[in-house]
């Protein structure tokens, strides 16, 4: 043979086998992968009373970030609700928390004190969920 010949034909299967291991590696890596975390997510659900001006239900979610922000063990927080229900819930957010423990001790921290005292008279009805693995 050739060596132009016998290179392209070297060059045909290298060529089929570099397809080959990028379209594996790209599988690989679009593969979907899911995980059950330790984590323990919060869902609450607020209907408020007819008083809740917007202003204040706007200010009781960044008052919610500040307390997340201060206590131990917040991992995560998620406050645009897409869709809430019951449909006469107005709002709604979720804390992610390192632990179980971290999720009980969040109550009784100063600042969620706080914004119990100044928001819970304005809440009509509120629904919490907890979740983990």
């Amino acid at each position: 043979m050739k060596p132009a010949r016998m290179e392209r034909l070297f060059s045909v299967p290298l060529a089929a086998a570099a397809a080959a291991a990028l379209l594996v590696a790209g599988l690989a890596v679009g593969a979907k992968v899911h995980g059950r975390p330790k984590t323990v997510i919060q869902v609450v659900t607020i209907k408020w009373t007819a008083e809740a001006a917007p202003e204040q239900r706007k200010a009781a979610l960044e008052e919610i970030e500040k307390a997340a922000a201060a206590a131990p063990g917040v991992r995560n927080l998620w406050l645009r609700a897409l869709r809430i229900q019951p449909r006469d819930f107005m709002t709604a957010y979720a804390i992610e928390f390192d632990d179980a423990t971290a999720a009980e001790r969040f109550p009784t921290t100063p600042a969620y004190e706080q914004w119990k005292k100044h928001y819970l008279p304005l809440i009509e009805e509120s629904h919490t969920q907890q979740l983990t693995n």
